[in-house]
Order: structure tokens, then sequence, then C-alpha cells
């Protein structure tokens, strides 16, 4: 039997890390984007001076750390709360 600690041919865990490290990445991008597009939405009906897209910005940065917060507790196994 493999000791998976040691570096091998069923090893994946570079690709692993790559995939969590690339997620992490593309959650906050999309969240930080579509805040923006949520933002401008607001500006359109409400304030008209660019206050809604920072205020979106704002909402997508936070939920793009709750986010990567999920995903990090998910990949390292905290069952915490």
């Amino acid at each position: 039997m493999e000791d998976p600690t040691k570096p091998g041919k069923n090893n994946n865990s570079v690709g692993k890390a790559v995939a969590v490290v690339t997620a992490l990445g593309m959650n906050f991008a999309v969240c930080a984007v579509g805040g923006y597009f949520l933002g401008a939405w607001m500006d359109k009906l409400w304030f008209k001076n660019g206050l809604g897209i920072g205020l979106g910005v704002l909402i997508g940065i936070a939920a793009g750390i709750l986010g990567i917060v999920a995903l990090i507790k998910s990949v390292v196994g905290g069952n915490d709360g």
C-alpha cells in the first residue's frame, strides 16, 4: 500500500491546490463583477450618481469573501458552524 503523504503517481495534491486557488479567484472575481452590474442597475433605478455601483461592488466583495470562507471550510473540512 502506498503512503498518501509521499509523492507518487496517485498523489494529485498539486492539481487539487491549483483547482482550489483557481476556484477562489474565480469566485471572488465573479462576485465583484456581478456586484458592479447590480450596482449599475441600481444606479439606473435610483441613484444616478455612481453610488449604486459603489454599493454593488462592496456587496459583491462581501459575497466573494463569504464564498471564499465557505469554500475554504469545505476544503479543509471545518464543521464548527
